[in-house]
């Protein structure tokens, strides 16, 4: 049974109100009686709010768990590696999953899938991990969605667990779809953060909607495993706790059965960014405020003055004054430096979404009343081309 407007012929009295109501024409007054349209109704529940007599009300389909929710616990991280080399961001979910796990009083697992990858696992449970689930073979050298795709979805149908979290990056956002489809399950992507409801141990998968206007909180009540893909720089890293003790869960594969449409031809690094902005401790951004592209020559210097990466807002990015590569935001890098300078950038939301996990913000911006600066730490409040060459004179001397 789907959800339906049910109208009480007993209780209408064919005053119309809901037809004028209706911003769709799904409901007219027929024989003195409200009459829905079901193919029109779009269930928007204008009608019922209008009704003045209380004719008509919204049926809810009942709905069921679509799996027993009690044969799922344990928190997982899928722990990313390229090369050997695990991404930061899987220690930074680990530190966020052992909170979680905490919460649920369950044990925190991270997948290893690579080659040559088996010594890795101790760092993970240094970092955190109760459990290292390890697939350790040449096979699997170069990541590719569609074996790594299998092998998690057949762990996952395994072993059961309730929450499964993998980084928002280019390996995590390109396969993790494909596993919550295999496993029939939901997945809430580019989450900024993350809460346990103790009532349900339903996951409140904060993540930013509507071109980042607004910050919509998702849940997964009716399946199981919950999945969310996590922005790199959200949570801290967790620290490395020397001599921890953890069990390391050595997994085998049937070749034969890795279904794989792709072939792999080589693997290219991205030399184009001279400075990874994710990972810098200090960064200076210019924004639209900078007026054209040569005030990124002033954001530089003062970057060199400090040891320091340069960002940029997506307004100076759209407008090609500089390259995309150095982008802070929602659609662009988030970062969490010590400190981060904001030069003539306002501070809208999908920017701040970026950047606001900055242990310390400088806001450099003509305009007080901005977000920018209401969110700073600090805030000189003035030209920035006065402003700045005198903090790189200062360096300098």
């Amino acid at each position: 049974m789907a959800d339906k407007i049910i109208v009480s012929s007993e209780k209408c009295v064919g005053c119309g109100a809901c037809e004028s109501a209706c911003p769709f024409g799904a409901i007219a007054v027929t024989d003195g009686k409200a009459v829905v349209n079901e193919e029109s109704c779009r269930l928007c529940g204008s009608c019922v709010e209008t009704c003045p007599v209380s004719a008509i009300e919204m049926q809810k389909e009942e709905k069921k768990d679509a799996v027993n929710k009690d044969d799922y616990k344990g928190v997982w991280v899928y722990a990313e590696q390229r090369h050997g080399e695990i991404s930061s961001v899987v220690y930074e979910l680990l530190n966020k999953g052992t909170e979680l796990a905490k919460t649920l009083n369950v044990p925190l697992s991270a997948i290893l899938i690579g080659s040559n990858i088996s010594a890795k696992a101790q760092d993970l449970i240094a970092r955190g991990a109760d459990k290292v689930y390890v697939y350790d073979d040449p096979i699997l050298a170069e990541f590719q969605d569609d074996p790594y795709g299998c092998i998690l979805a057949d762990l996952i149908k395994e072993e059961k667990p309730e929450i499964v979290l993998m980084g928002a990056t280019n390996i995590g956002r390109s396969f993790a779809s494909r596993v919550a489809a295999k496993i029939y399950t939901g997945l809430t992507a580019d989450c900024t953060a993350l809460e346990i409801d103790p009532a349900t141990r339903n996951l409140m998968q904060t993540r930013p909607a509507f071109g980042g206007n607004i910050m919509a909180t998702i849940l997964t009540p009716n399946h199981r495993p919950q999945m969310s893909t996590v922005r790199h720089k959200v949570f801290k890293e967790a620290p490395v706790v020397e001599g921890r003790t953890g069990e390391v869960i050595n997994k085998t594969i049937d070749a034969q059965k890795i279904i794989n449409r792709t072939k792999f031809l080589g693997f290219f690094k991205d030399q184009t960014a001279d400075v990874n902005i994710s990972d810098a401790d200090i960064i200076v951004s210019g924004g639209r405020g900078l007026g054209n592209k040569d005030g990124f020559k002033l954001i530089q210097e003062l970057a060199d003055a400090l040891g320091g990466a340069v960002g940029a807002s997506r307004a100076a990015v759209d407008s090609d004054w500089i390259a995309y590569s150095h982008q802070v935001g929602q659609t662009g890098r988030t970062v969490a430096p010590k400190i981060y300078i904001a030069c003539g950038i306002s501070g809208q939301i999908q920017h701040m979404v970026g950047m606001s996990s900055s242990d310390t913000i400088i806001a450099i911006n003509k305009d007080k009343e901005c977000p920018m600066v209401k969110a700073a730490t600090y805030s000189l409040i003035g030209d920035l081309y006065e402003i700045i060459p005198e903090i790189i004179k200062k360096l300098k001397a």
